[in-house]
């Protein structure tokens, strides 16, 4: 049960109480009051709910044993009301109490047989025209059951689909930190391992592989204290990309040019994030597949919206591969998440252009 449940079980369980409270408020503003077997039968209601159905939610829904306290409820508001018209309020903290005491379709069941007892408890029953009043009041709250039973159903759907939202957003949160951060780890200890023969060389890759990880690490906490990339805190795309940049720069020994063009403005935060993501991307495919020799990163303001271009100079791929890697399929998701598109050209020998366009209006 989640928390939001919960709050709707107390809100129907003190509703429940709200209306005996009230039935005896009305009781006793008329002539003498409720007598003692009045407020007996009015503590036992109190009392029958709270301990059999308020304080044990693990046994909602099951018929046995709630099918026979709603029986025993039902029986005791008939008396409760032959005896004291004043009590006819208690209905409303009555009525919903089928829906959370029984699992359907027997908490339909229930409803009508709880519309039933409020028009024995007032006599109804020998009316002329009682049967149609009977049959039209137990629809309505057959209805009413059918109407929230849709709404519960369509709020369990609504969760899944934001848990299946969210576990994708952390696929593509975990490889744009830990997975491409690896990723370089990986790639700087196999080259200390082929620069064995040369001490410095070897040194210097290790420094690298640990610089690295430490960036990793401090990735992954900001990632999972606000899943914000950490370059962004505080600074804008720009800062950002040239941050990023530099630093692959210095692990990959290839140089990384960042350009601007047009008139910076602020963009919200998913956007940012979404462009800083896909620069990681194409820099972590010219380091892992590329052999680059040059990497440029542009990116442009225009009027209707913001774009961000990745080429390298290496030896291309065919993007429509199978296998063409995760972090692509992660960034058209991404993209798509902001209603923009991500477009791949490329072919082997011939250099990779990553273009994202993301709508600014």
């Amino acid at each position: 049960m989640n928390v939001w449940e919960a709050r709707w079980l107390r809100a129907f369980h003190l509703l429940y109480y709200a209306c005996l409270a009230l039935g005896l408020v009305l009781s006793s503003g008329e002539g003498a009051g409720p007598g003692l077997p009045t407020l007996g039968i009015v503590a036992l209601m109190a009392g029958w709910h709270g301990f059999f159905v308020a304080r044990r939610p693990r046994l909602l829904g099951r018929p046995n044993p709630m099918a026979f306290h709603l029986a025993v409820l039902c029986a005791l508001y008939i008396v409760l009301v032959m005896r004291d018209r004043s009590f006819d309020v208690v209905v409303f903290g009555l009525m919903p109490q089928p829906y959370l005491m029984l699992a359907s379709p027997w908490s339909y069941v229930g409803a009508v047989a709880t519309v039933l007892s409020t028009f024995a408890a007032r006599g109804h029953l020998d009316e002329p025209g009682a049967l149609w009043r009977l049959v039209g009041s137990s629809g309505l709250v057959v209805v009413i059951g059918l109407f929230v039973d849709y709404v519960s159903r369509q709020s369990a759907q609504n969760r899944t689909i934001g848990v299946l939202e969210e576990r994708a957003r952390l696929a593509r949160e975990i490889h744009d930190t830990l997975a491409q951060g690896l990723s370089g780890i990986v790639t700087q200890l196999e080259a200390a391992e082929q620069a064995m023969p040369d001490p410095d060389a070897v040194r210097k890759r290790i420094a690298l592989a640990k610089e690295l990880a430490r960036d990793n690490l401090r990735e992954a906490r900001r990632s999972v204290d606000a899943l914000r990339p950490g370059p962004l805190a505080g600074a804008g795309p720009e800062a950002a990309l040239a941050e990023v940049a530099a630093r692959w720069s210095r692990t990959s020994g290839v140089a990384a040019a960042v350009s601007v063009e047009g008139t910076p403005r602020p963009l919200p935060g998913e956007v940012q994030t979404t462009l800083l993501r896909a620069a990681q991307e194409g820099l972590s495919n010219a380091a892992r597949h590329a052999r680059a020799g040059r990497v440029a990163i542009t990116l442009t303001y225009m009027d209707d919206e913001v774009t961000l271009d990745v080429f390298d100079d290496g030896v291309g791929f065919d993007p429509d591969a199978p296998g063409a890697g995760y972090g692509l399929a992660a960034m058209r998701e991404r993209a798509g998440g902001v209603g923009g598109t991500l477009t791949v050209e490329s072919a082997p020998g011939e250099g990779t252009a990553l273009c994202l366009r993301i709508p600014s209006n």
